[in-house]
């Protein structure tokens, strides 16, 4: 390849594939990709995986039966975690939430959460806003655990039957409100009877993941597990 049609190609990539850190805007150093070894270990988190029964389990649980929830990071505004969320939610930058659920993942494939999902669902976006941001943020993180755990992943058993307004500013009894009846099952059988991991990008409040949650209990899945990118 001449070294014009390097140079050309290069640019191309760096749209796909940037040079520096999405985290913390630093520069990439050869064999980092999308977010550095820095910031990968630096980011605060929880090691939920570890414990059975941790702090976001127990919030959860006393409003959703449900036998397992992780989450990769904690949550803290202006923090590196909100940078890396904001540009995978509208900097198109879906490559994070992928490369994201392949480093949980390979975490998960090493404790006793490899074997205890038949199926991974993230929480639906409705499909106008998915067109106009081009993909679902959390079926990227699916995509990526799914990858490292040889767990199959759907992105479209579930719906959204209907456009909400954003959670945020929301209070906790509102956003439940917001939520409570927008989830569908396009096809009960691929649900019933599964052991399900339901993957969202990030939890505060929870109302959306037990709205959907819920929705997945009322049509017969076996269990449900609870796993996110970061925890507010």
């Amino acid at each position: 390849m001449n070294p014009s049609l390097t140079e050309i190609f290069t640019d191309f990539a760096s749209l796909f594939f940037p040079n520096h850190c999405l985290a913390c805007n630093g520069a990439l150093v050869k064999g980092e990709e999308i977010v550095c070894t820095s910031c990968i270990s630096e980011m605060p988190q929880t090691d939920y995986h570890l414990y059975r029964e941790n702090a976001l389990k127990a919030r959860l649980a006393i409003r959703i039966p449900i036998v397992h929830a992780v989450a990769f990071f904690k949550f803290a505004k202006s923090s590196r975690v909100q940078h890396l969320l904001h540009a995978l939610k509208y900097k198109n930058h879906p490559e994070i939430g992928v490369m994201l659920g392949k480093v949980y993942g390979t975490r998960l494939r090493d404790t006793e959460l490899s074997s205890k999902f038949d199926l991974i669902l993230p929480v639906p976006l409705h499909e106008s806003r998915k067109r106009k941001r081009g993909y679902n943020q959390s079926s990227k993180f699916a995509e990526g655990l799914s990858e490292k755990l040889d767990i199959p992943y759907s992105d479209s058993l579930l719906t959204r039957a209907r456009n909400t307004q954003t959670q945020t500013r929301k209070t906790r009894f509102n956003r439940w409100q917001n939520v409570s009846d927008v989830f569908l099952i396009k096809d009960v059988n691929g649900i019933k009877g599964k052991r399900i991991l339901l993957v969202d990008d990030i939890i505060t409040t929870g109302s959306t993941i037990e709205a959907c949650g819920q929705t997945l209990i009322n049509n017969g899945c076996f269990s449900l597990s609870i796993a996110c990118l970061a925890e507010a």
